[in-house]
């Protein structure tokens, strides 16, 4: 361990590491806006793949998409890799809160590795389904002993992902992520991050409702991701409207993750 803890240290320390960690602060930023901008589209009654892929795509559509979706690709892997040096660099007294920060922080990088291995897909040419992918996640989990219950536990862990960026924007917890600036600047980073938080967990945490509401129907069609998850709030009441709060809520978490990028506490 203490071989490993030391290759995070070196990694910490390492000014050029902790500028492509802090450009993943941008690019994931990046993918937020266009995530935000899908969804407001599909509110306003246009067709759109609202999740990851869906981003990449219309990334991949600009003229320098192929460069940009590389550069996004090393970005998350980078920011990836920087959490995990905290992780093994976590020092908390209570260790059982430095293992929760951990296992958090580890939790954190997986979720950068997949979305930066998708860029990287996009950048080559090919194509990834995440929808497809929920979908077969949902049915291998219902096909397991006591599947149920586990997609039922799953469901309410994402659902409580959500919960956790909804209580951090109303307590404003993402202020101890950084060093911000007084005056003007700090108050409109904060309101970016409380918007942002808002948003992005109403997103994550329908999504998760809905690996819960597959596993008690047993049907893994239902546990489509974030792009069903976000499609299934047209159909509640001002279905369009609540929609289109969401997706400006996730463009606004998109901006504020650009603003971390110079701002995050590394």
């Amino acid at each position: 361990m203490s071989t490993v803890k030391h290759a995070a240290r070196v990694a910490k320390g390492s000014s050029a590491f902790r500028r492509i960690a802090r450009a993943g602060f941008v690019v994931l930023g990046l993918i937020h806006v266009v995530l935000g901008s899908i969804a407001i589209s599909i509110a306003a009654g246009a067709s759109g793949d609202a999740d990851q892929d869906g981003a990449m795509e219309q990334i991949r559509q600009n003229p320098v998409g192929g460069l940009l979706l590389v550069l996004i690709a090393v970005g998350l892997f980078a920011l990836a890799a920087w959490q995990v040096a905290s992780a093994f660099l976590a020092s908390d007294p209570a260790e059982t809160k430095k293992w929760g920060q951990r296992i958090k922080l580890v939790g954190i990088s997986l979720a950068y590795l997949v979305v930066g291995g998708m860029a990287f897909i996009y950048a080559v040419g090919g194509r990834a389904d995440s929808e497809k992918a929920s979908k077969t996640l949902s049915a291998v989990v219902l096909a397991a002993p006591r599947g149920v219950a586990l997609l039922v536990v799953i469901g309410l862990s994402v659902a409580g992902v959500g919960v956790g960026f909804i209580v951090g924007g109303f307590t404003r917890g993402f202020e101890k992520l950084l060093d911000l600036p007084s005056g003007v600047a700090r108050g409109g980073i904060v309101t970016l991050g409380v918007i942002g938080y808002f948003g992005k967990g109403i997103a994550v945490g329908v999504t998760g409702v809905l690996f819960v509401v597959a596993a008690v129907t047993q049907d893994p069609e239902k546990g489509a991701g974030l792009d069903a998850a976000l499609h299934s709030l047209l159909v509640l009441p001002f279905g369009p409207v609540l929609l289109g709060a969401v997706g400006v809520g996730l463009a606004v978490y998109g901006v504020f993750c650009i603003a971390r990028a110079r701002f995050a506490r590394m």
